[in-house]
């Protein structure tokens, strides 16, 4: 396990690999900041931004795409430019956008969440191409980690404090789910599920808030299959990155902690890397 020297989020969290870039991207929310690493020449840039930043992804047009607080925006780097989209909850002041990420037909889904932790207000919506945005799935209490399967023909969503990972069908041609079934349950003492990745095996790897670690899973039976521990408890996300997308990023929180516990767990907020001896999925840039 490796600690990337240079990052100490608040709430570290959306590390995305862009492959054309081969940089690694993550957010810190609260601190409302872009981290940008590239591992070859071991440089962090970081860049401020005025809003709490729930997620990014690369666009296929150039610069990223942001889920902030207040709704969809693009962002160009080299310009500092960002241009507001949409926001489909301006009517929801009390909300924020968390994870996000790409489809295999490279439309955007981000979900969103209560500031203050209220159960059931937000939702999980899909940007397309076309800057069109469809409601997916209601009722959401802190929407968390997606993934698609290797074969593209299911989806994997978790609400964290179900404890759960749902599964859906998933159609490309439409970017429409269905079939929503429960394949993977935490247990109390594994902490809460956060962000989430897959490896091109079609095995889920989920972050443990409060747990730790940061855990391999069989969607088909329900198995868990391994696990890494970390120095830290609030262990966030992960993904799959490098040349050849076998090593691990993964991200931490230092968030509500206690001086006595940031004097026990230093690197809480870090980002961290690993080679657990699998390849993952390559990231699937935004197409508008």
């Amino acid at each position: 396990m490796e600690t990337i020297a240079g990052i100490q989020a608040v709430l570290g969290e959306g590390p995305t690999w862009d492959g054309q870039r081969e940089v690694l991207y993550m957010v810190d929310i609260i601190g409302q900041t872009i981290y940008e690493y590239d591992p070859h020449r071991e440089t962090i840039h970081k860049t401020a931004l005025n809003q709490m930043i729930g997620a990014l992804v690369p666009r296929q047009a150039g610069g990223l795409l942001l889920a902030l607080q207040h709704g969809f925006h693009t962002y160009d780097p080299d310009s500092g430019k960002l241009t507001a989209i949409h926001d489909p909850e301006q009517h929801l002041p009390g909300n924020r956008f968390n994870d996000g990420k790409c489809d295999p037909a490279g439309r955007f889904w981000a979900g969103t969440m209560s500031l203050t932790g209220e159960s059931f207000q937000g939702a999980l919506y899909r940007l397309d191409e076309d800057w069109n945005v469809s409601r997916m799935v209601e009722s959401v209490s802190c929407s968390n980690g997606l993934a698609w399967s290797p074969d593209g023909g299911t989806f994997y969503y978790i609400d964290t404090p179900t404890r759960e990972v749902a599964a859906f069908d998933y159609e490309a041609a439409t970017g429409a789910i269905s079939s929503r079934r429960v394949v993977i349950r935490l247990e109390q003492d594994q902490g809460l599920p956060d962000g989430m990745t897959i490896d091109e095996e079609g095995m889920l790897w989920i972050a443990h808030w409060g747990g730790a670690r940061v855990s391999r899973w069989d969607p088909g039976s329900g198995r868990q299959l391994g696990q890494i521990e970390l120095p830290v408890p609030l262990v966030t996300s992960c993904t799959f990155g490098g040349p050849n997308l076998d090593e691990l990023y993964i991200t931490s929180a230092r968030v509500g902690m206690s001086e006595q516990e940031l004097e026990e767990y230093p690197l809480a907020g870090s980002l961290f890397r690993t080679k657990p001896g699998v390849k993952g999925m390559r990231t699937i840039a935004f197409q508008g």
